[in-house]
């Protein structure tokens, strides 16, 4: 894998460097490619844009719709520069991802994978955000097709509220700005690193990201639609296994927020509650003073009794109703599943999300 720092803008000899580059990883995207270089083609940014595309391993006709765009883009002032390789297997996403990007010679990256669709505002809208906030991954909201998919999803990605955005990290649903809207300067991305090239079943964008927060770097949403952001089986996301997601999630909560507390409580009784505190390291379960819920029946039991523990007598945390129980909290319950009910609860205790509770949902 490329080395941080190591990257440098390809500036062709006696071309012009673009301003913006387009990162576009392909793997068998002949369904979606017309309507995505489309996109690209259609956008009003002004100054000189570069599209690098990174052919992984495609079986499929993409490679000759992309000969066939390669034309129509560059007899509109478009730059087009087209890697690739034909082993019989991919070799995955961050591999592609940070392959376009060495050849790529933009001042700013603009990523878009190969089954979405750019709004024509998206580069000079992001690009504008970008240049006011150096440090920063740059977002935007999003319209999904099919338009009933992941509706919760959907309306996290955004609805969520500037401080949201640095505060609810630790979720399952991971960046709180997702990869395919993903806009920030060369010089930044180098700052941070490449992405991890693991391939299939790797997280890279989520890796990138929690890198990104460690070394200070900010998250901003562009408050407008400029992305068509596809749900279909073929995805790579739907490739990651939970497992991987959760222990990155629970190691990254243990780096950045428990360090800070002497003591917590877990919000939520049930299996998911319950999961988390067994997840964590030793010191940071001893800081676990109560779960709280608001089923009666498990307060009624009164405890969790860790029955894997290896520690005599075993350790009983006490079950409370939230009224009762003490901030600062870790929440793992899913937000926007109980018509209000828990964000009611939530609310009435008038505390303050980053400081006196994380979700982790």
């Amino acid at each position: 894998m490329l080395a941080r720092g190591d990257l440098v803008a390809a500036v062709p000899p006696g071309g012009p460097r673009a301003h913006v580059s387009i990162i576009l990883p392909v793997h068998n995207a002949e369904r979606w490619l017309d309507d995505c270089l489309r996109s690209v083609l259609r956008q009003d940014f002004e100054g000189i844009m570069e599209l690098s595309i990174f052919n992984d391993a495609s079986k499929d006709k993409s490679g000759t719709i992309i000969e066939k765009w390669k034309v129509k883009l560059e007899a509109s002032g478009i730059l087009v520069v087209i890697g690739g390789h034909d082993s019989p297997s991919p070799r995955g996403v961050g591999y592609s991802k940070n392959q376009a990007i060495a050849q790529s010679s933009g001042a700013y990256l603009c990523f878009l994978d190969s089954d979405d669709v750019m709004m024509p505002q998206r580069v000079r809208l992001q690009l504008e955000a970008a240049a006011q906030h150096p440090t920063s991954i740059i977002g935007c909201q999003v319209r999904r097709d099919p338009p009933d998919s992941t509706e919760r999803y959907t309306r996290w990605i955004n609805q969520m509220s500037a401080d949201q955005l640095l505060t609810q990290v630790f979720t399952s649903n991971g960046p709180t700005v997702i990869m395919p809207t993903w806009f920030c300067s060369r010089a930044w991305f180098s700052h941070v690193g490449w992405f991890d090239e693991g391939g299939q079943g790797v997280p890279e964008d989520l890796l990138f990201f929690q890198e990104h927060l460690r070394r200070g770097g900010r998250v901003v949403r562009v408050d407008r639609s400029l992305l068509l952001y596809r749900y279909h089986p073929q995805a790579a996301s739907l490739s990651i296994l939970e497992g991987t997601i959760w222990t990155l999630r629970v190691r990254f909560l243990e780096e950045r927020v428990l360090p800070y507390w002497v003591t917590f409580t877990i919000w939520n009784a049930g299996k998911q509650g319950r999961r988390l505190y067994r997840s964590l390291e030793a010191a940071n379960r001893q800081k676990v003073v109560a779960f709280c819920d608001v089923d009666e029946r498990k307060i009624k039991k009164g405890f969790y009794r860790y029955e894997d523990s290896q520690e005599r007598p075993k350790p009983r945390v006490p079950i409370l109703h939230f009224r009762a129980a003490q901030p600062p909290f870790i929440i793992c319950v899913k937000l926007d599943l109980t018509g209000g009910a828990f964000e009611d609860n939530l609310r009435s205790l008038h505390l303050q999300e980053g400081q006196d509770f994380f979700h982790f949902s």
